[in-house]
């Protein structure tokens, strides 16, 4: 995705220009790819696409390289595709193909005119097919592979890459980086042989001041206006600038001649054998080996790089060994190509894998008469952790695998064969001369076993002595035997450094370990319970007081009492042998000011004491309640006792005004933490009910109503409940059992008077109707049209306007501001057995649903 993302921006700096055979620019391009790409456009469709869109395989090359330019830095889009270089007088251009487009088709040779040619006979065709079958097609989409790789394409081959041999060198032909180009702009080689095509500049100086500009003809020779042709190829610079000395000579005796190449020629190679590229390249005179072998893409997999020979007229000339390169820095038989050299790879003699404890393991290519130690020094020499002693060696003889160990001194003289497998192992873990001392010491860590380290009172002075918190009464010592189980080896430090017990001699691998006199103990700890600012667990100090103690949890809380605080301890006795009935003894404190002034003073706390301070009996925060409605002086009240009931409220607000209709005054109740805990309690239960019955069902494909289910699924706990009271018998008779004692946050409503009564339910036509005195439940109902056939008459109740509710069976009388509600049949048309399937059930889900209302 970097790639893509430098690619985007390049393409903004490069030139929007269109080409003549299609209307998008270089830029379009590159955002119409990008664009697909990022949608999931596979490569072979966004090939077709482009195609499509007239855009040619010409484009997408000038785009490939203009960024290949960009990512090496060589300037700008405004810079040509071809060599930016001016032919500044003499200079020398590389003739040749480049490396850094050796893969593309050379727009000069036979091979390109011909495929330029097909491709004009194509667009003369009617319909154009593009997929595999369309040369164009697969061309172009080799070019864009380069800036977007097919996914699968390139799953395969990193699979590939991976599963393939990595052979050390084999790469260094395919670096983009390193083409081994020859430099064109030296001095000419006085051995350099001239041939036809080379541009030759004789310069004529002195007496006479003359430049000729000329070219060796096919039939090797130079023309030099009024003289002639002079034959010049096949020599070197040298000789021809003695013959062109020795020709004209007579006529310009008193001037000098000097004869210098310009432009080089070209000159054909074959680079045959085990290549990724074999064939005939096209290549500067000044070209040498490494660089055909760059053109023909290195040696391929069974190729040798450690015997490459080149030929010239027939003749052996050189043998090249890229090792000798890579390694020493040597360019020994890269010689200098000349015109129709033949360079021949063969297969590789040996191959050698290296693994292990080596700097650089892999497969090396190795010749018959070089050695183990060779190998070694190919692979960058032994890692600092490896086993230098031998090397494991593993070959295939032809019939079945040998293995050998080669010590030291024979690595030099063991030879290699192909296919060889060394192996390197790393040295053991574990210490040769190594103790160690833990613990309460200075410098804890590994020491060094001889010389002044040699027992154990050595070992703790060079680690700077114990600590102040050391136990040294005794010390352990872990030592290894010879089976490398361990052993315990006692010590007495304290002894050893005072001289009164024998220094204990220390061994490889022992291990000291000096304990502190904390971690020889049971931490200890006291805790203070109730009314601090900070209650919990402490670390116990020695000498600390109660005082002490109640000042570090911060002190003592405004709820706190200070007549009662006690302190609990544990009864401990080790020598004890049989049990006892006291297992603590508890003592209790007066304070004043967190000092001590009833029981001992400057009483000292021992480990694991808990002290707990109590809550005072007469301390309460204030409790609010608020009246509403109709009365003088509406608002929140402070309880100013712990009993204080409806009818004191209502005097200290004044009483009742003559707008308030005290037989329908309510009371709202806030839910408290232990009711809300009850009412989860039992929700969760009846949810669990509702849940279990709806799968028991579902399972037995029954139909049922499931009401009630539904509403407990939704039901959520209120901040409020609704409590009946009757405050016209409590302001009649205060202190009766109506006269109801009030808790924080409850709250009073005295509504007006309201001559309505309200008829729902399962009725004709629910209504609200004006208040009858005298008349009953089945007048009001009658007002509403009568019951409707679902009415479940029996169970008709009546909601006063005080909260409370009355079954109008039971002789309930109408009153002014209420809420007749008949209540309608349950209808269920599942048979007999069914009801009694899931009866249980529906039992208990009615159960928790009346449990909830009776709480609320």
């Amino acid at each position: 995705m970097k790639k893509y993302i430098i690619l985007f921006l390049f393409a903004l700096l490069l030139p929007c220009y269109a080409t003549a055979q299609s209307s998008m620019t270089d830029e379009q391009i590159l955002k119409f790819v990008m664009k697909e790409n990022a949608e999931g456009t596979s490569q072979a469709q966004i090939v077709t696409k482009l195609m499509q869109k007239g855009v040619t395989i010409e484009q997408i090359r000038r785009v490939k390289d203009k960024y290949e330019r960009q990512a090496k830095n060589k300037g700008l889009g405004t810079v040509s595709s071809k060599d930016s270089e001016e032919d500044n007088g003499r200079q020398r251009k590389n003739n040749g193909k480049k490396g850094s487009s050796k893969n593309d088709d050379d727009e000069e040779s036979p091979q390109y005119r011909i495929k330029d040619t097909r491709e004009k006979k194509k667009s003369k065709s009617k319909e154009v097919v593009y997929d595999e079958t369309n040369e164009d097609w697969l061309m172009m989409q080799d070019e864009l592979n380069t800036f977007i790789p097919d996914t699968t394409a390139m799953l395969e081959k990193l699979l590939a890459e991976k599963r393939k041999k990595k052979v050390f060198g084999r790469d260094i032909f395919n670096n983009k980086d390193l083409t081994f180009e020859p430099n064109m702009n030296i001095a000419t080689p006085q051995n350099y042989i001239l041939g036809p095509g080379d541009a030759v500049y004789i310069d004529i100086y002195g007496a006479s001041q003359k430049t000729i500009e000329s070219t060796v003809s096919p039939d090797g020779e130079v023309t030099i206006e009024g003289f002639g042709p002079v034959q010049v190829s096949g020599l070197t610079v040298a000789q021809a600038n003695a013959r062109l000395r020795s020709t004209l000579g007579a006529r310009y005796s008193s001037s000098k001649i000097k004869l210098t190449v310009g432009q080089t020629r070209s000159i054909m190679i074959n680079v045959m054998g085990e290549v990724k590229n074999p064939g005939t390249y096209t290549l500067p005179a000044f070209a040498t080996v490494f660089h055909a072998l760059y053109m023909a893409g290195g040696t391929n997999d069974i190729g040798t790089m450690r015997n490459i020979k080149v030929y010239r007229n027939n003749r052996l000339v050189s043998v090249v060994d890229i090792y000798d390169y890579i390694l020493n820095g040597k360019l020994t038989g890269n010689v200098r190509l000349a015109d129709n050299d033949v360079i021949s790879v063969g297969p590789y003699d040996c191959l050698v894998n290296i693994t292990g404890k080596v700097k650089r393991p892999m497969y090396y290519e190795m010749k018959r008469n070089e050695s183990v130690g060779t190998l070694l020094k190919y692979a960058g020499g032994f890692t600092g952790d490896a086993y230098k002693k031998s090397v494991r060696i593993v070959r295939k003889t032809g019939r079945e695998y040998s293995v050998y160990n080669v010590d030291e001194f024979d690595m030099s003289a063991f030879h290699l064969a192909d296919e060889d497998s060394v192996s390197v192992d790393s040295i053991l873990p574990r210490f040769s001369n190594m103790v160690e001392v833990k613990g309460a010491v200075f410098r804890p860590g590994m020491y060094q076993v001889g010389g002044d380290i040699n027992s154990v009172k050595t070992l703790i002075e060079h680690a700077d002595g114990l600590r102040e918190e050391a136990f040294t009464a005794r010390a352990v010592m872990h030592r290894m035997k010879k089976d490398r189980t361990l052993e315990v080896v006692p010590v007495d430090v304290e002894g050893i450094l005072d001289g009164t017990v024998p220094d204990i001699p220390i061994q490889n691998n022992d291990v000291l370990f000096i304990p502190t006199k904390q971690e020889m103990m049971e931490e200890q700890t006291i805790t203070i319970h109730g009314e601090v600012q900070y209650p919990g667990i402490y670390r116990y100090a020695d000498n600390e007081t109660l005082e002490d103690f109640v000042l570090q949890a911060g002190g003592l809380k405004q709820t706190a009492s200070t007549v009662k605080v006690d302190v609990s301890r544990r009864i401990v006795n080790p020598k004890a042998l049989t049990t006892d009935s006291v297992i603590a003894r508890t003592y209790t404190f007066a304070l004043k000011d967190g000092f001590v002034i009833d029981g001992t003073p400057g009483f000292k706390l021992m480990p694991f004491d808990e002290v707990y301070v109590r809550k005072s009996p007469g301390y309460y925060k204030q409790q609010n309640v608020v009246v509403e409605g109709e009365v003088m002086f509406s608002g929140t009240y402070t309880l100013s006792k712990k009993n204080q009931r409806l009818s004191d409220l209502i005097k200290s607000a004044g009483g009742v005004n003559d707008r308030g209709y005290v037989a329908g005054a309510r009371l709202e109740r806030k839910v408290n933490e232990s009711e809300r805990a009850r009412m989860e309690a039992v929700l969760k239960k009846a949810k669990e009910e509702a849940e279990q019955m709806e799968i028991e069902a579902a399972k037995e494909n029954k139909k049922i109503d499931l009401k009630d289910s539904e509403k407990i699924k939704k039901f959520e706990i209120p901040e409020f409940y609704s409590v009946g009271i009757e405050l016209d018998k409590a302001l009649a008779n205060p202190g009766c059992d109506a006269d109801i004692v009030l808790r924080e946050g409850d709250k009073i409503i005295v509504p007006q008077y309201n001559g309505t009564v309200k008829i729902n339910g399962a009725v004709m036509y629910p209504n609200t109707v004006g208040f009858q005195k005298g008349k009953k439940a089945k007048y009001y109902i009658n007002q509403a049209g009568g019951f409707s056939e679902k009415a479940k008459k029996s169970q008709t109740y009546i909601v006063y306007m005080n909260g409370t509710i009355a079954k109008v069976s039971q002789n309930a009388k109408p009153k002014p501001g209420c809420e007749i509600v008949v209540p309608e049949k349950e209808i269920n048309k599942m048979t007999i057995a069914e009801k009694m399937t899931i009866g249980t059930s529906v039992a208990s889900i009615a159960t928790m649903i009346a449990t909830l209302a009776n709480i609320l």
